[in-house]
């Protein structure tokens, strides 16, 4: 299939045109002009996220060869740097498979969408045909290969009553809003819950409200391509949607973490393998590339840097990501490297501290964790005393930097 392309974007609008020539030579062409009367402001120009997420559906329905090079932030690292659980503390949800080794074995494109109205409780689509979709998890298909299944059918369903007797004691038209004095209850990572859901774009209309469904289904199609048994990788990616109040529009790709040994029942030529679809994803211009890397490990033997430079030999769209500061020796810091004096990247550092296995393994909700990220970092003998580093932690402050870097990216 011959593919042109063109995608620009202006103050007065955004134009996308694209054509493809199949072997009859058949054109067909599919154009998307919007055009402003005033010059884009920056909340209008957070809007053209979400329009480019769109562009992404309909090239990735088309097939990977249709790719365009939309501005994305794409996530690399080695394998067990932290990159899961960077996107799920993102996400505020846990729906990332998890193991040990290579678990990430395509590439998964996440699409996230803001779901509050202008008043933060008006909910985009979140009553919209709900009671026929609520059950949608229930399929035997989606219940995955762990757990016990009719326990696990059960529960869900008394998760779902609640949310309904939830929502009918409110508002008609403002379901799960609380007066002044009431706090809304945080759900746990494997909860149903009618502000969250995600579609993946190969299950058109198909909502999953239980995370744990979603994980589910991230395992199963990857290993209908990438094999069950042979711990292979595929460059087809997955294309998830979550909507949820409690993100900030972005587009992120996680990848293959770098690794440079073949274990057990994968293919010798893994490392080359996986090396490929990292540099097919960030090789993009348009791509922000978020280098993950333990804080606990040598800096200067950061492979997610060291690809990161051969990619972005300038520095200008790298953005470095620090985890574990929490596993740190005593008495040490990442002080010099989030003040840029280490190995500089314009768009500098920023620290995060996510869920130790013992959490993950005990399960704990994700909004507990960023509770303790954020006491960690603000009882910090070091981090909570300089305002210049202070400002470079949490995962709350990374979701801010990559929402204004990729709306300038946009623009």
């Amino acid at each position: 299939m011959a593919v042109t392309r063109h995608f620009s974007c202006t103050d007065k609008g955004i134009h996308f045109q694209f054509n493809s020539k199949t072997k009859a030579h058949s054109i067909h062409l599919v154009q998307l002009q919007i055009i402003h009367h005033h010059p884009l402001q920056y909340s209008t120009m957070e809007e053209l996220i979400p329009i480019a997420s769109k562009l992404q559906d309909v090239l990735g329905a088309l097939g990977q060869n249709t790719n365009l090079d939309l501005p994305q932030i794409v996530v690399i690292g080695g394998q067990s740097s932290g990159k899961s659980s960077v996107l799920e503390s993102v996400v505020g949800r846990s729906f990332l498979p998890r193991g040990t080794g290579i678990v990430t074995r395509r590439p998964l494109v996440l699409q996230l969408f803001n779901t509050a109205g202008p008043d933060g409780t008006k909910l985009l689509g979140s009553d919209e045909t709900a009671s026929a979709r609520e059950e949608d998890d229930f399929n035997d298909n989606e219940i995955g290969e762990h757990g016990d299944e009719e326990e696990r059918k059960e529960d869900h369903r008394h998760n779902i009553q609640q949310h309904r007797r939830s929502k009918n004691s409110k508002h008609p038209h403002r379901p799960n809003t609380y007066s002044s004095d009431q706090q809304p209850p945080l759900p746990t990572d494997g909860e149903a819950s009618g502000q969250e859901w995600g579609e993946f774009l190969h299950q058109p209309g198909k909502r999953y409200y239980d995370f744990a469904h979603i994980r589910d289904e991230i395992s199963r199609d990857t290993n209908r391509l990438a094999g069950l048994h042979s711990k292979g990788v595929s460059p087809t990616p997955i294309h998830l949607k979550i909507y949820s109040p409690n993100v900030l529009s972005l587009t992120m790709v996680d990848l293959p973490g770098l690794t440079k040994v073949a274990v057990k029942d994968q293919p010798e030529d893994i490392e080359e393998q996986i090396y490929e679809i990292n540099v097919q994803y960030g090789s993009n211009p348009n791509a922000i590339l978020l280098a993950v890397t333990s804080a606990n490990t040598d800096l200067a033997s950061s492979d997610a840097l060291k690809l990161a430079r051969e990619l972005d030999p300038r520095g200008e769209r790298t953005i470095g990501v620090l985890t574990k500061l929490d596993l740190m020796d005593p008495g040490t810091d990442a002080s010099e490297i989030l003040q840029n004096k280490v190995i500089p990247l314009r768009r500098g550092y920023i620290a995060v501290v996510n869920r130790g296995q013992r959490d993950i393994d005990a399960d704990p909700s994700i909004r507990v964790g960023l509770r303790n990220e954020e006491r960690f970092f603000r009882t910090h003998p070091v981090y909570s005393r300089d305002r210049s580093i202070i400002g470079k932690c949490g995962t709350v402050n990374l979701a801010r930097n990559l929402n204004g870097i990729l709306i300038h990216h946009i623009r």
